[in-house]
């Protein structure tokens, strides 16, 4: 894949009283919450918990005074995004305003640093890892309801950023247009010529950058060490393969980009609109992702950001996500408790065998050395 108004004050009663000698002046009505716009003194755009607003209907009331959210890069058919929107705007009746929904995660980056102030910059973020742990300055620390059935390795401590969802990179392929795709170095066969897309530029998106991890251990390479995916790459290039298209349903569809390296559940939904689309996650180059929710801290709707952070993490946000293939982070914590949609949860993939996610450190080195080379060998 890319948001201050603030509360009304409450103003307590004033009395004026009459002396006998005559009319005293009355004193202006004193402010019951002189620190701040919520019931416990806390700016909006500083609370930390649904706790700090007086609870979750005072949280819901703000929101809805607001009657705003600014959302960004949010494709309809990306992890259910469509369905969880009108779900939200339904339920709290509040106007959901979603744009770009085909930027990247640096994309919404620069549009919250571009836009800082109006009424039009981002609310919330969705951010694939790399763009969200270089950002994490930009966000407001908040815990939802949920935030203690959320695994600690999937959360800022201080709830500055909370992954929502995750799959694993895989390789789409129209079968009616292309051999099947067995190994990642099949793409490199002539029969693949002009043909193999990506999902974004890997420096400034997640599944780009997945993608090349992905591709990167395929050649032996290893979470510390991304080269040998940009190398593939260049060779991909090279050869006449590699497309330089954004991949989306649109070009998939009309066959414009027949071969997309891509999350499970993205390529998994072109399945269900086009027959012929089949989807190999390779399984002993396996690389799994989380994506990163946060609210802007200069979002200009800042109770309606919380809101819909309240929202993704409910049991209803979470088997909202799942409808749309994508492994909720509060899976297991829900399945526990009997809440996960059963159905729903049968066709998440399951994967034998080790799994890659890379950690911060080894992010950050990747990014790094994508931000060195990755144009050269692309151009």
């Amino acid at each position: 894949m890319t948001r201050p108004r603030h509360l009304p004050r409450v103003l307590t009663a004033a009395t004026c009283a009459v002396a006998l000698a005559g009319l005293m002046a009355c004193a202006p009505p004193e402010k019951a919450n002189t620190g701040g716009d919520t019931q416990s003194g806390v700016k909006v755009s500083e609370a930390k918990a649904a706790a700090d607003f007086g609870g979750m209907d005072a949280l819901v009331e703000a929101a809805k005074k607001e009657g705003t959210l600014n959302v960004i890069a949010l494709p309809p058919d990306w992890a259910n995004y469509g369905a969880i929107i009108n779900a939200f705007g339904d339920k709290y009746g509040i106007k959901v305003n979603s744009t770009q929904p085909d930027a990247a995660s640096q994309d919404e980056i620069n549009a919250a640093n571009q836009q800082k102030g109006k009424s039009s910059a981002p609310d919330v973020f969705d951010l694939g890892q790399s763009v969200a742990l270089a950002n994490a300055p930009m966000f407001a620390a908040y815990k939802v309801a949920t935030f203690d059935s959320v695994p600690a390795e999937f959360k800022d401590p201080n709830g500055a950023w909370i992954n929502d969802y995750g799959g694993y990179m895989s390789i789409g392929f129209d079968s009616a247009k292309v051999p099947p795709v067995a190994a990642v170095n099949d793409l490199l066969k002539p029969e693949y010529k002009g043909k193999v897309a990506l999902n974004g530029d890997p420096t400034q998106a997640g599944a780009a950058f997945s993608g090349v991890m992905m591709v990167a251990l395929s050649q032996d390479g290893t979470a510390d060490d991304i080269a040998p995916g940009v190398e593939f790459f260049r060779k991909l290039k090279a050869a006449g393969n590699f497309l330089p298209v954004d991949p989306t349903p649109a070009t998939i569809e009309s066959g414009q980009t027949p071969v997309v390296i891509d999350w499970n559940y993205l390529n998994a939904s072109e399945s269900k609109k086009l027959p012929t689309w089949q989807v190999v996650v390779p399984p002993e180059h396996a690389v799994a992702g989380f994506y990163y929710q946060a609210i802007n801290k200069d979002a200009p709707h800042p109770a309606a950001a919380r809101l819909w952070q309240e929202f993704l993490y409910s049991d209803e946000g979470q088997n909202l996500y799942a409808v749309g293939g994508v492994r909720p982070v509060r899976a297991d914590a829900m399945s526990a408790a009997g809440t996960l949609d059963k159905t729903v949860a049968a066709t998440l993939p399951v994967i034998d065998g080790p799994v890659t996610i890379p950690t911060q450190a080894q992010t950050d080195a990747a990014s790094k050395y994508l931000a060195d080379n990755w144009a050269k060998a692309i151009g």
